[in-house]
């Protein structure tokens, strides 16, 4: 059985999540920590459960989303991986901190890359990824229907669908993408977002105004 940890960091109110099997093995998915205690707020988590830290994932390469990368790189020496279409955004990093008046030292490294339609495995878990372009490029999901679940980034929220007005975006897509690869999901399935509240695909299939079944 999987446990999801949520974190909600930075100015941005992003959401950073822990996957945790039941070998407390755990992926740390788009770790936005922008403050020291909020690093500190992570690294208690992880040690006072005893946590075996192993990658990191992320669903998109926008600056909320990649802040704790260098943190958890240095200090657990862990690898960053992120769909290879997200490197020009990921090449854009420092331009788009100075822009909301972040401090970022310097862009992570990606040490891996995920491709869409694989599998990630740890433990007897997999994740199922799915590529949604629309909100960037290389946006992807991270699918486990094991325990009905998907970390959707900012494709889809509760009540809403993420924005397409910065670089690399594409409205006409990231409606695509929603249907093909996110409502041919269970109704049932729990949606862990980037922001806010988590949802469910039934839901969001009735009542999301700006995508309907």
């Amino acid at each position: 059985m999987l446990q999801i940890q949520s974190f909600t960091f930075n100015p941005f109110q992003e959401n950073t999540y822990l996957l945790i099997n039941e070998q407390k093995e755990c992926l740390i998915i788009d770790p936005g920590m922008f403050q020291a205690s909020e690093c500190q707020k992570l690294s208690n988590f992880i040690s006072e459960n005893l946590l075996i830290p192993l990658k990191i994932i992320n669903t998109h390469a926008h600056i909320d989303h990649i802040l704790g990368i260098n943190y958890l790189k240095e200090v657990y020496q862990i690898p960053f991986g992120m769909h290879k279409n997200e490197d020009p955004i990921l090449a854009n990093a420092l331009t788009s901190a100075m822009m909301f008046g972040i401090p970022l030292s310097s862009t992570p490294e990606v040490d891996f890359y995920i491709p869409e339609n694989s599998i990630i495995s740890f433990g007897e878990e997999e994740l199922e990824v799915r590529l949604v372009p629309g909100h960037s490029p290389g946006s992807i999901v991270f699918y486990n229907a094991k325990n009905n679940f998907a970390i959707s980034g900012d494709t889809l929220f509760q009540g809403s669908i993420g924005r397409t007005d910065l670089p690399g975006g594409n409205h006409e897509q990231l409606l695509k993408s929603i249907q093909e690869q996110l409502y041919t999901l269970p109704d049932s399935t729990v949606i862990h977002s980037g922001h806010g509240p988590s949802t469910t695909i039934g839901n969001e299939k009735r009542s999301n105004p700006f995508v309907r079944a």
